[in-house]
């Protein structure tokens, strides 16, 4: 377990993410199996321990030390691991002498139930000294939050054995922590984890942002960038499964497009659902907003299947029926994935139609148009370009829509966790509801916690401090005189918002000080944004 504290705390106080990768490297390549495998799974975000909650914490806490102290304490930390493992108090003041392994601490925690987890617990925690009840709580709770992201550990995992990413990811779906056969494979040259029995996940090919790049429509083909999920659906052995972009198993959620593929078949391609109205020539794709009320549900309800179906929208296909089709150019692969539509459902599958456009000048005309529908934006193929993992440049282009800009009020704020604990990073602001003049009230709109720079951060956690007017917990209301220029992709109509709007991708794109705040924009104004 020390190993792995050390390397928690390494990793939380490096920002630079070669440095990142070193630790990770060094530490699969020291460490035993099966510790080096749990910390690997801890890392990738692949562990659930249900006894041990946020809530579990806070009650031991607050059993152990005075109630208050620690709310205080939590409130300036911003970390609920890192302020329960300074405030523990060790057994009789004396060190910690028996130290579990890692691998004890995945028994004992498997091993806990809600019933005894807060006697178990402690015993635990017990055990190890600050730097160890850190680390232990993090991967108790699975809420690591260190900088490290599942692609990052298995970008380290490949750099610790000198193996291929690519072949990383698509093994790592086919194996369990703490993945014996994997680490078999990658440091000891035995064969690889079979592939062919389950329906595993393949790395997606991903696109550039086209940004100043002007490109050939002889050599590019063109379509539209939908406003969905990314998701890929493999059928292997009678099972199919649904995977996100970054590989999660969705299957669960999307029950009906885990049904609808039943040959053997690798498929790319827009996870959407239909909407109410199904007029347009693309098939009746709902917004976003619409897809979004689906999104992380464990169950899913008759009733939402019946409302909101899903399909998928088909970009591409990597095998079929065998035979592993990536290797061909995007033309050859095309005339494959129209040669199989007829064997899928047209109520849960249909194609990604081309956008016939002679120049690239003919394209930017029919991309201004996008704003309609579920179009996020243009993708630009390569006609010749084989499916390849990752971002290879000059392949694949995105195009997306310009976003759209509106002027709103900051409202409230709330700090952020990790290295933003410290900082008012969270900021929730607002339209005005009518004329302020006449005395509208601004109502929230949205919430943003990126699109400014470190330096605009401090601003902002300065004039959150400066225009503190109450107090909701961790939460401070300002007086609603900074204004916000917000940019975003899409809005929508919400019932859940008390605007009755809901924002997509809500970003911070300028600091407007210099403009009074009973000129930022109605709610009136966003309205009128609204596509159905």
């Amino acid at each position: 377990m020390r190993a792995f504290s050390q390397l928690v705390d390494r990793l939380t106080y490096t920002r630079s993410r070669n440095a990142k990768l070193d630790l990770i490297a060094d530490y699969l390549r020291t460490t035993p199996d099966p510790d080096r495998g749990w910390a690997l799974a801890a890392l990738t975000g692949a562990l659930d321990f249900p006894a041990v909650k946020s809530s579990t914490i806070r009650g031991l806490l607050t059993e152990r030390v005075d109630p208050v102290l620690y709310t205080l304490s939590r409130d300036y930390v911003g970390d609920t691991a890192e302020t329960a493992s300074l405030l523990w108090p060790a057994p009789d003041g004396e060190a910690p002498s028996d130290e579990p392994s890692l691998s004890e601490v995945v028994d004992l925690l498997n091993a806990m139930t809600r019933a005894t987890v807060m006697a178990e617990l402690p015993k635990l925690l017990d055990r190890l000294d600050a730097n160890g009840r850190y680390a232990l709580l993090k991967f108790a709770t699975g809420a690591m939050r260190i900088g490290v992201s599942a692609r990052l550990a298995r970008v380290a995992f490949a750099q610790a054995f000198d193996v291929p990413v690519d072949e990383v990811e698509e093994y790592w779906h086919g194996v369990e922590p703490p993945y014996p056969t994997l680490f078999a494979w990658a440091a000891e040259g035995a064969d690889p984890p079979r592939t062919d029995l389950v329906p595993l996940f393949r790395p997606f090919m991903l696109a550039h942002p086209l940004e100043e790049t002007v490109v050939s429509m002889d050599d590019y083909a063109a379509e539209w960038k939908w406003d969905g999920i990314r998701v890929q659906l493999v059928h292997v052995n009678g099972e199919t499964r649904v995977y996100s972009r970054s590989g999660d198993d969705i299957s669960a959620t999307f029950p009906e497009m885990a049904e609808a593929l039943d040959f053997p078949a690798v498929l790319d391609g827009e996870l959407l659902v239909r909407g109410t109205h199904q007029g347009g020539e693309e098939g009746g794709a709902a917004s976003f907003n619409a897809l979004q009320q689906r999104l992380g549900r464990k169950t899913v309800s008759k009733k939402m299947l019946r409302e909101a179906p899903a399909f998928v929208r088909l970009y591409d296909v990597l095998l079929r029926d065998g035979e592993d089709l990536r290797e061909l150019g995007w033309a050859e692969r095309r005339g494959h994935l129209e040669a199989l539509i007829d064997r899928l459902d047209p109520e849960r599958f249909d194609l990604s139609r081309l956008i016939e456009a002679e120049t690239f000048d003919d394209l930017a005309a029919i991309r201004e148009g996008a704003r309609d529908d579920a179009i996020e934006g243009v993708m630009l193929k390569r006609r010749d370009a084989p499916y390849v993992a990752g971002r290879r440049t000059g392949l694949w282009y995105k195009w997306k829509r310009d976003p759209l800009l509106i002027d709103c009020v900051l409202m409230y704020a709330q700090r952020g966790s990790g290295k933003r604990s410290s900082f008012y990073s969270d900021f929730t602001f607002g339209c005005w509801d009518g004329d302020p003049d006449a005395g509208a009230d601004l109502l929230p709109v949205g919430k943003a916690y990126f699109g400014f720079t470190d330096e605009e951060l401090k601003w902002l956690d300065r004039h959150v401090r400066q225009n503190t007017v109450n107090r909701f917990g961790p939460v401070r209301e300002t007086d609603k005189s900074l204004v916000l220029e917000v940019a975003f992709d899409s809005v929508h109509e919400s019932k859940r918002h008390k605007s009755g709007l809901a924002m997509r991708f809500p970003r911070i794109h300028r600091i407007r000080s210099d403009k009074p705040a009973h000129e930022a924009d109605r709610i009136d104004t966003l309205k009128a944004m609204v596509r159905d």
